[in-house]
């Protein structure tokens, strides 16, 4: 059997979500001390080029509880009582005005009852309720503020019931207070634990017209007339005492049956012992719109209202555990519309995907970080990004042909669109046999067996890159293009120069190595000291175990040596520098030397104290000095240790210099 349901949005034919921009974005908030939680929070707020985000839901929410709150207000079922009062007297005053026939002593006394009424329309109409009307308009008008008022109390319980009881019979309003007894009784055995599933379907049975939510229990009926009726109360408690105490004392000429009120009360009492959780004390500041509403649309804005705050509750997603799962999409398309609830269930399975994706996982900690392939992809962005600015327009060096014109390195890889390099044969049809074993009747050879031969043009690096990590980098804004780049420099090493050894140390007050994903992952340190010696002396130890590689040292700073450490392991730290701390840093750069390391310094800021330093230290070991702006660090860093490996010295104009890397805004020095 097919079943059909209204469609609710979404194209079928779009293709998987796509996490590429949000990966990008949550490793450049990750980089930037934000957890990776944090990150991936963040990213559903703000959205993405296409995609609405939490807070742009979360501010159409708002716009419409605003609108509902200025466009309305609280008086309509007064001004419809005070509309039919006021026929009501003028039809009778021209009926005593055309009947001739009427006692003169008795038109003067009616008429100065007309003349009298209380300006209290329910003091009026109090007033009127044993009045002997002498005209059938007159007294078809002052019925219909009963039957008006009776209705608007049926309506703020059960939905829709105004519209289904006008023009209602007595036979009509006898089945009504049939099905309030009986409701109220099923109510009040359930409260007392004695009520059974087949009592549920025999009053379903019997009155399951006025119920057009369907509910499905006893419980799930509970819950949908205590969210009216809680409702129905914060609709009171919004209104003026003047209009609680109209109402009130209105009320009691309901369909002209104090009965009616006795079970409306009963059952109001009912619902709130059963479901004291809801809202039944809170109010609402209405404006003074235009639109009026009666008791029964009153309760269902007051409802609107209260969808909306669980809503925007939802899409705050403040409190513990919060998933983007927890946002009603069906109230969502109600409130806002389909659109709405479309950009919500996209962020529903962002949220999923990033989740499932492999990109971030939980450690024994508890805490969510990005995994190592998401790593990858975002150094493979960032290489993207590098070899932008290297080349000066997008796609002159992809990076792709690492070593292309050298000896095999020993790896292959899939081939892409572009490679150059010589097809590795057996590994190609190795993976079209094992391809054909799945899918037997497929071809021979397919363009996805393919892998290429890397090539290396030198021998094998060990690079040591030194990243200053003190509280001048976090101050000025270098943090995040300093991880930036050593995740660049990491990935393009990892995946287009795998024989090169790479060492990350940091060096603040102290020096440490670290891997990719601490880095990555460090907090801003606002620890002062820069401790240039301890770098040194671990960048040097990384050489010696490698002797038979290139030693490349790079090293990105924005201050001089403040600290050093010394022979009993402590830190001396000392500012302005000690002559002591720049002698050590001194002496590890000439064994950094002496080992055959080429040297590039990475200058941040324009200090000149700073400039003269690295300078000299340059000079000393034939290195180099480059000055890039915060932006563009990462080409530079790249740019330089592709220099290294071609062979040259960058900043020599030769094969490798920084101009035919890096053609941007950087400078040479010396």
């Amino acid at each position: 059997m097919s079943r059909y349901r209204r469609y609710d949005g979404g194209d079928p034919l779009a293709p998987p979500v796509d996490i590429a921009e949000a990966l990008d974005a949550i490793g450049q908030d990750v980089m930037a001390g934000y957890s990776p939680e944090r990150a991936m929070r963040e990213f559903l707020r703000r959205g993405g080029q296409d995609q609405a985000g939490l807070d742009d839901l979360a501010r159409r929410v708002a716009e419409r509880r605003r609108e509902l709150l200025q466009r309305h207000n609280l008086d309509g079922t007064l001004a419809e009582v005070r509309e039919l009062l006021e026929k009501a007297v003028l039809e009778e005053r021209k009926q005593l005005a055309r009947d001739a026939m009427m006692d003169d002593a008795d038109r003067a006394f009616r008429e100065m009852r007309m003349q009298n009424l209380p300006d209290s329309p329910a003091a009026a109409v109090t007033e009127l309720g044993d009045y002997d009307w002498q005209s059938r308009e007159a007294r078809e008008a002052y019925e219909q503020i009963k039957d008006l008022l009776g209705r608007e109390l049926l309506d703020q319980r059960f939905a829709g019931m105004k519209q289904a009881l006008e023009n209602a019979t007595d036979a009509d309003r006898q089945a009504i207070s049939e099905m309030l007894a009986d409701l109220n009784e099923l109510l009040e055995k359930h409260a007392r634990g004695e009520d059974t599933p087949e009592d549920f379907q025999e009053f379903m049975d019997k009155h399951g017209q006025h119920f057009p939510e369907n509910p499905q229990d006893v419980d799930e009926l509970i819950d949908a007339m205590a969210q009216r009726a809680a409702a129905a109360q914060r609709m009171l408690n919004s209104m003026t005492e003047e209009q609680r105490r109209e109402l009130m004392e209105l009320s009691a000429q309901a369909f002209g049956s104090p009965a009616l009120m006795e079970q409306l009360g009963r059952l109001d009492a009912n619902l709130q012992s059963l479901r004291p959780g809801e809202d039944w004390t809170g109010s609402e500041q209405f404006g003074e719109g235009e639109q009026g509403l009666g008791l029964g649309d009153g309760t269902g804005v007051l409802q609107d209202l209260a969808d909306l705050d669980a809503l925007a509750d939802q899409l705050s997603q403040s409190y513990g555990g919060a998933r983007l799962d927890d946002v009603d999409l069906d109230k969502l398309a109600r409130q806002l519309g389909n659109e709405a609830a479309v950009d919500a269930r996209k962020l529903q399975e962002l949220e999923k995907a990033l989740r499932e994706s492999g990109a971030m996982e939980r450690g024994f900690d508890g805490e969510l970080r990005l995994t190592p392939k998401a790593m990858r992809q975002l150094g493979r962005a960032l290489l993207r990004d590098v070899a932008e600015k290297m080349s000066g327009r997008q796609g002159q060096r992809d990076l792709r042909q690492a070593g292309a014109a050298g000896d095999l390195s020993g790896a292959t890889r899939p081939w892409a669109f572009g490679d150059t390099e010589p097809w590795d044969l057996p590994r190609t049809m190795l993976n079209g046999v094992l391809r054909r074993a799945g899918e037997p009747g497929g071809p021979l050879l397919s363009i996805d067996d393919v892998e290429v031969a890397e090539t290396e043009a030198r021998t094998q690096a060990a690079v040591a890159l030194c990243v200053d990590t003190s509280f001048s980098m976090a101050m000025d804004g270098r943090w995040v293009p300093m991880k930036q780049t050593a995740l660049a420099l990491h990935t393009l090493i990892g995946t287009r120069f795998r024989g090169d050894s790479l060492e990350l140390i940091g060096f603040g007050r102290h020096a440490q190595t670290m891997r990719i994903e601490e880095l990555t992952a460090l907090d801003a340190r606002w620890a002062k000291g820069t401790n240039l010696h301890h770098a040194l002396l671990l960048a040097n130890r990384h050489f010696r175990k490698h002797p038979n590689a290139q030693p490349v040292l790079l090293i990105v700073t924005d201050g001089e040596p403040t600290s050093h450490l010394e022979s009993s392991g402590e830190v001396y730290f000392n500012y302005p520098p000690h002559p002591l701390t720049i002698a050590l840093a001194v002496r590890e750069l000439d064994n950094a030397r002496r080992l055959g390391a080429h040297t590039t310094f990475f200058r941040l800021g324009e200090d000149p104290g700073l400039a003269r330093f690295i300078e000299s230290m340059a000079r000393r070991v034939d290195g180099s000095v480059i000055a890039p702006e915060a932006g563009d660090l990462g080409a530079a860093v790249v740019g330089s240790y592709l220099g290294s490996r071609r062979g040259g010295q960058p900043g020599t104009g030769g094969p490798g210099s920084y101009g035919d890397w890096f053609g941007s805004r950087g400078f040479w020095v010396g």
